[in-house]
């Protein structure tokens, strides 16, 4: 298992931002894993994809992995409204062949949209004050 002991770098705004945070489970293969961590590297993730995920507004977004669950996080601007994002990215070009082939490593019912496969998590501690 690779670890980061130092700590992830984070981006700075300009303006406030928000984060959502979901999860969802990759089969337990590890041939299928490590595919997974390929398909998601600078070099082979779609172009597209990336374009579209920036197209709807999305400022960062980031997956992490231990053993098969992944935890994503996102970084929005304040005003932005999820379920309209997502309906959006669910129309752009190749997202939802990336969404099916994405589903051959995934816990999810074949042609689900990203929307319908990443759970949100709940938010249950923060350290800052407000």
């Amino acid at each position: 298992m690779k670890t980061q002991p130092d700590g992830y770098p984070v981006k700075s705004y300009k303006e406030p931002v928000k984060r959502y945070c979901q999860t969802l489970d990759l089969r337990d293969n590890p041939e299928l894993i490590a595919e997974y961590r390929k398909r998601h590297s600078r070099a082979e993730a779609w172009p597209e994809i990336l374009a579209g995920i920036r197209q709807v507004g999305i400022l960062e977004m980031e997956l992490y992995l231990l053993g098969t669950r992944l935890f994503m996080i996102v970084e929005t601007p304040v005003d932005f409204k999820w379920d309209e994002a997502m309906s959006r990215l669910a129309t752009l070009p190749r997202q939802q062949e990336w969404e099916d082939y994405m589903s051959i490593f995934q816990l999810v019912a074949p042609g689900a949209t990203s929307a319908q496969k990443w759970q949100p998590m709940e938010r249950i501690f923060h350290l800052y004050e407000s």
